[in-house]
């Protein structure tokens, strides 16, 4: 009977443990956010509050308000900065290590953005906005997603940008920018050297917030370590 109950407790114990560990295996640490000016949330099936220093996790969108800016960084120290009333999705992210990514995906939805490229593979960056594809090759891009329009200047490094119809350019040289203009479902895209607009202004918003700095503390994985019998009572104690 002894036998019998313990068995019972320990498979209870072990449901229990696996109920309370799959929320946290669901969730991964991506980055955290570097500079946060008003209000700044993430979106899930609440809204909440995003402070310095609060991790960033796979597949959820971050929103600045009126008025607002946030500076994230990434596990592969990616800088990306948020000017007012912009919306991002971190995407995708698949990790070769927990300072490299093997494969990421960021989605601008809108808003002004800058984005400055960490330690992992130029290759494994995509961005996109509802218009626009975005390969990198060691970049510095200040991006700009609005109805209708994309602007994708150039200030360090290469990038190809291409229409959702495959349409591409490559920008070489700082200044080159790629402007898209989507009319009745028709994309157009084309280049020039003298852009109507770039991050520049944006970042008197908040303090730092066009600064670059490091991921020094990557934790990719928050899943909690397994404990030992809480109870301290497991069979045979």
């Amino acid at each position: 009977m002894h036998s019998r109950h313990c068995f019972l407790s320990l498979f209870a114990f072990g449901i229990v443990m696996a109920l309370a560990a799959s929320p946290a295996r669901a969730q991964t640490r991506v980055g955290e956010a570097a500079v946060v000016k008003n209000e700044v949330v993430r979106v899930a099936a609440t809204t909440t509050p995003i402070n310095v220093g609060d991790a960033l996790l796979r597949d959820e969108v971050v929103r600045t308000g009126t008025d607002s800016a946030a500076r994230l960084v990434m596990a592969d120290s990616t800088n990306l900065s948020l000017g007012p009333s912009a919306t991002l999705k971190l995407d995708k992210t698949v990790f070769d290590d927990e300072h490299h990514y093997r494969d990421v995906a960021i989605r601008l939805t809108n808003g002004a953005f800058r984005f400055v490229t960490g330690h992992s593979e130029k290759a494994a960056y995509k961005i996109t906005t509802p218009l626009a594809t975005i390969g990198v090759r060691g970049t510095i891009l200040d991006i700009l997603s609005q109805r209708g329009q994309t602007i994708v200047v150039l200030q360090e490094g290469g990038s190809t940008v291409c229409t959702t119809t495959l349409q591409c350019i490559d920008l070489t040289q700082p200044g080159d920018t790629a402007i898209i203009n989507s009319t009745g479902g028709r994309s157009t895209i084309k280049k020039t050297n003298n852009s109507p607009w770039t991050f520049a202004s944006t970042c008197t918003k908040a303090a730092g917030l066009c600064t670059v700095t490091q991921y020094a503390d990557a934790t990719p994985t928050v899943t909690p370590p397994v404990q030992d019998d809480p109870t301290g009572m497991l069979c045979g104690q």
